[in-house]
């Protein structure tokens, strides 16, 4: 026998069952870690949008303030929307909400015979601020609410039932 073949028959590659396995073992891990990733994802969205909805009631009771005029702020759980009108030439300014996530309720709850749709608040200035509040919900169940303080003028995050 020469060198060369004795030198062949040591290298092995890598067989067609052994090419399954691993596969396998690779579809397992992703099959096991994608809940918990989604689930993440969703944490992330539905945090991301209750600062998004926190600073978007600032910045409208800011401008009411500072350039003292009114600003009439609508919630559209229905279209999952929040804008903001002034009676300046061309100001409206508009949040949606991320893909995910919903506007499940507006507080306070409406009066017997107003109907639970779209709300409107007008912000006045040298006013007090509107105790209202804004609940999002993901899609695994989680839910914020997101208050704006009378006292304050400020909005406050509150974590509810986390699920």
């Amino acid at each position: 026998m020469s060198v060369g073949k004795a030198s062949n028959r040591g290298r092995r590659g890598l067989t067609l069952l052994e090419m399954l396995v691993v596969m396998c073992i690779v579809g397992l891990i992703i099959s096991v870690t994608t809940p918990s990733i989604t689930a993440g994802l969703d944490s992330v969205r539905l945090a991301t949008a209750s600062s998004s909805v926190a600073g978007f009631l600032n910045a409208a009771v800011t401008r009411v303030e500072r350039r003292q005029q009114p600003i009439e702020l609508e919630i559209r759980p229905g279209e999952n929307r929040i804008v903001l009108y002034s009676n300046e030439v061309d100001f409206t300014r508009e949040l949606k909400m991320p893909d995910g996530v919903t506007i499940q309720k507006v507080f306070p709850e409406p009066e017997l015979g107003e109907g639970g749709g779209d709300r409107r608040i007008l912000l006045l200035p040298g006013a007090t601020a509107p105790a209202i509040g804004v609940e999002l919900v993901n899609g695994h169940g989680t839910r914020r609410v997101i208050r704006l303080d009378p006292m304050t003028g400020f909005p406050h995050v509150d974590k509810v039932g986390d699920q």
